[in-house]
């Protein structure tokens, strides 16, 4: 069993419990038994997302409600404003290509956050945009974007508000009913510390309306075959489900419910500072503004000298702790530590003791215990 401790933007560690649920007997997917759990699940995942509308299950990464968030509202040669300030930007891009829509791409400098007032221009130079998509936390950069004043300004406009909430949901702060979110998804395996291949969706009475207005591209992400299997005798989805990975989720759900959604992102709040702040005392620079820094991930700069395959080698081989590197063209130039899910000091206070020894054992000058000594005083 390899014992590496996962600091990664997901998959994250997944608590005992939680493995316990998903080794249960697998039941029929179609009885009232499954029917139960799955409302169950759905019930508490709207609870997370903070909407009165009802949640779907999707067998799939985040990137499966992604694709299915533009599938169903689309057609041809219609208009998509996507905010692009990272992969996951892009990725969303991509897929309103992929469909046949035309993309009017927002680039915003990886590192930074969109403004909504770059988002209103746009939207005033093109009165026929369909949806505007936003990624709530790039994990590729570290880099949290502002949903709830972007929320604030397309209230004034008919182009749905599609959120990205992958890498934030049950770690940062998401409330899709206040925040004017018509579709809001996310994946099993970051700050909700389930095993990954879920994924979740929610959409607002608008979303539906422009759903039944156009016809599907996809199959098997037809979300008009969700409702009407959802709001069967028993609640069921379409396809068959990986019924042991809903056992997961439920459960993580629950430890999520136990532990209050407020306190739980206030812990990841407090990782995310603990995390910059042990950075900056080795010496580290943080990749974005702190300003606009994810509550869930860091990106910090890599040092002066040192390749990823010395830091992050030798982190993993010899100190058994796990980071991300960079994505794209900062491959090399930046590594990232997750601090989402069921992190704790405990966890972070492991990393930064291995990483101050990492930079010891690469030749830097410095206190190796600084990390540990600023993660410490964020948490006094």
């Amino acid at each position: 069993m390899d014992q590496t401790l996962l600091m990664l933007p997901g998959p994250t560690t997944v608590a005992p419990r939680v493995l316990r649920a998903i080794s249960k007997d697998v039941v029929n997917h179609r009885s009232a038994i499954f029917g139960e759990i799955y409302t169950e699940t759905t019930e508490l995942m709207s609870d997370v997302f903070k909407t009165q509308n009802k949640s779907y299950l999707l067998t799939g990464s985040g990137t499966a409600a992604m694709e299915a968030s533009i599938a169903n509202i689309i057609r041809p040669g219609e208009k998509v404003l996507n905010v692009v300030g990272g992969k996951f930007g892009e990725r969303l891009r991509d897929i309103v290509k992929a469909h046949g829509g035309e993309s009017v791409e927002l680039a915003i400098e990886w590192g930074d956050a969109v403004k909504p007032q770059e988002i209103k221009e746009v939207l005033d130079e093109n009165e026929d945009i369909k949806a505007v998509t936003v990624v709530h936390n790039e994990t590729s950069t570290g880099v949290a974007a502002p949903i709830d004043e972007i929320g604030k300004l397309l209230r004034n406009y008919d182009a749905l508000y599609v959120a990205d909430t992958v890498s934030s949901l049950g770690g940062d702060r998401v409330d899709v009913d206040k925040d004017g979110i018509d579709i809001c998804f996310t994946g099993s395996q970051k700050c909700l510390a389930a095993p990954p291949g879920m994924a979740a969706i929610t959409l607002s009475d608008d979303a539906w309306k422009v759903i039944d207005s156009v016809d599907s591209n996809t199959y098997y992400l037809d979300l008009k075959k969700y409702r009407k299997s959802g709001a069967g005798t028993p609640p069921e989805t379409p396809y068959t489900p990986s019924v042991t990975l809903i056992y997961g989720l439920f459960e993580a759900l629950q430890v999520i419910k136990e532990e209050g959604l407020e306190k739980r992102i206030n812990r990841h709040e407090t990782a995310a500072e603990a995390t910059r702040n042990a950075a900056k005392a080795l010496g580290l620079e943080l990749f974005p503004k702190e300003e606009v820094s994810s509550a869930t991930v860091t990106a910090i700069k890599m040092p002066e000298g040192v390749t990823d395959k010395q830091l992050r080698g030798t982190m993993r081989n010899e100190y058994k702790v796990e980071l991300a590197g960079g994505q794209d063209h900062l491959k090399g130039n930046i590594f990232r530590i997750g601090h989402m899910g069921n992190i704790t000091y405990k966890e972070l206070a492991i990393t930064f003791s291995a990483l101050g020894m990492t930079l010891k054992k690469l030749g830097f000058d410095i206190d190796m215990g600084a990390g540990v000594s600023a993660v410490s005083e964020s948490y006094i």
